[in-house]
């Protein structure tokens, strides 16, 4: 049975930084991408970063440049958001994607 399961979410003041996690099962994240999306109240979801399956070569959307990381542990099957400098504009519930497979999220809130 393929799950993903995100992690690391919570509450942040701004400037503050958070790790998500999303942890894979039931397939071998070797042979996949793995992208972080994101969707705030009231908007559509949008692709934040990316990384490659084969030289980790990594994609962002201009507003989290500088300021987010992506990587993977693929002998722990799991992807990793580095998120620092966080603004109140990042406030959203972040899912993980490998493969066409979707977590459940994780709630990422940026407030004083």
């Amino acid at each position: 049975q393929v799950q993903l399961v995100e992690s690391g979410g919570g509450l942040v003041q701004p400037g503050g930084s958070l790790r998500l996690a999303c942890v894979a099962s039931g397939f071998n994240l070797d042979n996949y991408a793995i992208g972080w999306f994101r969707q705030a109240p009231g908007k559509e979801r949008e692709g934040v970063i990316c990384i490659s399956r084969s030289d980790d070569s990594t994609s962002n959307t201009e507003s989290v440049k500088g300021r987010f990381t992506i990587s993977r542990d693929n002998a722990k099957n799991t992807g990793y958001l580095q998120m620092d400098t966080l603004k109140p504009e990042d406030t959203a519930v972040y899912y993980c994607d490998m493969g066409g497979y979707r977590g459940q999220g994780t709630q990422v809130n940026v407030s004083l």
